[in-house]
């Protein structure tokens, strides 16, 4: 098996070729231009990155998020719902490198295998980093009026965090 996979992407190159041979497109001048193209966008793409990357770490840097939700430890300590958790749930729509920076601490402080450990896990599957997508998205091609995307996406993720509790509730709880 490892073998195959290691030659199945000069095979799949090689097949592109072959297709485009048979189709006369000059292969070569195609995929230069698909390059350019690729290079216009990343010099569109690159501010928005850098812009979000510098805003993601400024808010972690503050320690806002601690601070803010510390008032809400004695409604989670309640209903069972570990605080450590709370941090990774709100920037998971934010940055999934953050995000995944915590499951990371997560998983160090109290293993894989915990209860945190899994709805951590279930958490990083069940939302999207829709913040970051937008951002990225819209902001290179210079969509200014993003109309519904942003609440339905925000929505959509917190959909998926209450599924994830309820998901590890149900299964590991």
């Amino acid at each position: 098996m490892n073998n195959i996979s290691k030659i199945i992407i000069p095979l799949f190159v090689l097949l592109i070729i072959l297709y485009g041979f048979f189709k006369k497109v000059n292969v070569y001048d195609t995929f230069l231009e698909g390059a350019k193209e690729g290079l216009i966008m990343v010099f569109h793409i690159t501010p928005t990155i850098v812009a979000m990357v510098f805003a993601i770490n400024i808010f972690l840097e503050s320690n806002f998020l601690e601070g803010a939700l510390s008032f809400l430890r004695p409604i989670f300590t309640l209903i069972n719902i570990p605080m450590n958790i709370l941090p990774m749930a709100i920037l998971r729509p934010i940055s999934g490198s953050a995000s995944l920076a915590i499951m990371n601490d997560i998983f160090n402080l109290f293993g894989p295998d915990s209860f945190i450990g899994r709805l951590a896990s279930t958490l990083q599957g069940c939302t999207d980093t829709t913040i970051y997508v937008l951002a990225l998205y819209f902001g290179s091609i210079k969509v200014t009026k993003t109309r519904y995307a942003l609440p339905v996406g925000l929505f959509a993720d917190l959909m998926g965090i209450i599924a994830a509790f309820i998901v590890t509730f149900i299964f590991f709880g």
